[in-house]
C-alpha cells in the first residue's frame, strides 16, 4: 500500500464531533482512503460513501477500508455529481461532507501521471487513470492553445505574473516546430523562456504555478467544485456540516464565496468565521499540509433549507 498521511485529520475527526454511531458520510476525495478509514474506525456504525476519479486510488482504498466492509460504498465518479445521491431510494441525506481538495502523493510521485515538474513523464494531468483516462490531457492544450488562452489558463488558475510571456514563448516555439510531450520538456522550456535573474525572484520552481495551471484546466477542478458544493448543500441534513481542506487560493476563493452566500441566505453559518490551519507539528511531518486551510460550514436545523 502506497505511503500515506492523511492532512489535518484529528481537526477532521473534530469537526464531526457527532454523539451519533451512526452518522453518514460523504467523502468527496476519497484518495486513498485515509480519512475515511479514520472516521469508520472512530463510529462503529458509520457509513462512508466515497468519490474518486482515479481507478488506481479507487483500488488502493478498497484494500484499505476493506476491514470495515459493509459500511462503505466506493463510488467511481467526479465528485460534481455528488447530488445524485440525492436520487437514491435509501440515501438520507449525510451527516457530514468532506473535501481534501489537490492532488495526492501518489499522483505526484508517479511520473507517468505527469502532474509533478519534479519527474519526468508525460504531460497528462488527468485524473482518472488508466482505460478510464479520455478526453483532453495537458500535452493537447499546449499544442493547440493559442497565447490568448494559454495566458487566461496560467493566469487564472496559476496566478501566474508571467502568464502572457511564457504563453508567448511556447507558442513561438511551436511556430517553429518543437512540441512539449514530457514534464521534462515543458520545464526546460519555461526555464529557457524566463530569464535567470526573473527565475531566482520568483522565490519557487519556475514552472510549479504553470503545472498547477495546467492541471485545473485539464480537469476542469474550478467549475467542478462550484458544482460540488451547491451538491454537498443539497444532500446535507439539518446541522450537518460540509468541511473543505484547500490548498490554494483558488479553492479557498471558491469555498468561501458559498459558505458566504449560504450564511447570508440563512441556510447555515460558517464555524469558526476563519479557517484552520495544520499544526506546526504536523507541518514539521507532512510538507503538503504546509498550504493547507480548513473551513467548515454548519447547517441550520430548519428543515425547508434541506436538500433531502
Amino acid at each position: 500500500m502506497k505511503e500515506h498521511i492523511s492532512v489535518m485529520l484529528k481537526e477532521t475527526l473534530a469537526a464531526i464531533d457527532d454523539d451519533k454511531s451512526d452518522i453518514c458520510v460523504a467523502d468527496a476525495t476519497l484518495g486513498l482512503g485515509g480519512h475515511s478509514a479514520a472516521i469508520l474506525e472512530r463510529y462503529e456504525c458509520a457509513f462512508v460513501y466515497g468519490f474518486d476519479r482515479d481507478a488506481a486510488a479507487r483500488e488502493i482504498a478498497s484494500l484499505r477500508l476493506a476491514p470495515f466492509a459493509p459500511r462503505f460504498e466506493i463510488i467511481a465518479d467526479n465528485f460534481r455529481n455528488i447530488s445524485d445521491l440525492a436520487l437514491r431510494s435509501d440515501f438520507h441525506g449525510a451527516d457530514f461532507v468532506l473535501f481534501d481538495l489537490g492532488v495526492s502523493n501518489m499522483q505526484l510521485t508517479e511520473g507517468e501521471r505527469g502532474f509533478s515538474f519534479q519527474i519526468n513523464g508525460p504531460l497528462d494531468m488527468r485524473m482518472e487513470s488508466g482505460e478510464e483516462a479520455i478526453g483532453v490531457n495537458a500535452a493537447d492544450i499546449l499544442a493547440n492553445a493559442d497565447v490568448s488562452r494559454l495566458t487566461k489558463i496560467f493566469r487564472d488558475y496559476g496566478e501566474e505574473r508571467n502568464a502572457f510571456q511564457i504563453a508567448k514563448g511556447i507558442v513561438r516555439y511551436r511556430e517553429y516546430g518543437g512540441t512539449l510531450n514530457t514534464t521534462g520538456e515543458l520545464v526546460a522550456l519555461v526555464r529557457k523562456i524566463l530569464p535567470e535573474p526573473l527565475q531566482r525572484k520568483m522565490g519557487g520552481h519556475p514552472a510549479r504555478k504553470i503545472f498547477q495551471a495546467l492541471r485545473i484546466a485539464v480537469n476542469d477542478e474550478i467549475n467542478a467544485l462550484d458544482e460540488a458544493l451547491d451538491g454537498a448543500l443539497k444532500i446535507l441534513k439539518p446541522k450537518g456540516k460540509i468541511v473543505v481542506i484547500s490548498y490554494h487560493s483558488l479553492e479557498e476563493k471558491m469555498t468561501k464565496l458559498h459558505f458566504r452566500r449560504w450564511r447570508d441566505e440563512k441556510k447555515g453559518e460558517i464555524t469558526p468565521k476563519k479557517p484552520i490551519l495544520p499544526t506546526e507539528d504536523e507541518v514539521a511531518e507532512n510538507y503538503k499540509a504546509r498550504s493547507a486551510k480548513m473551513m467548515i460550514f454548519r447547517k441550520y436545523e430548519c428543515e425547508e433549507n434541506s436538500g433531502i
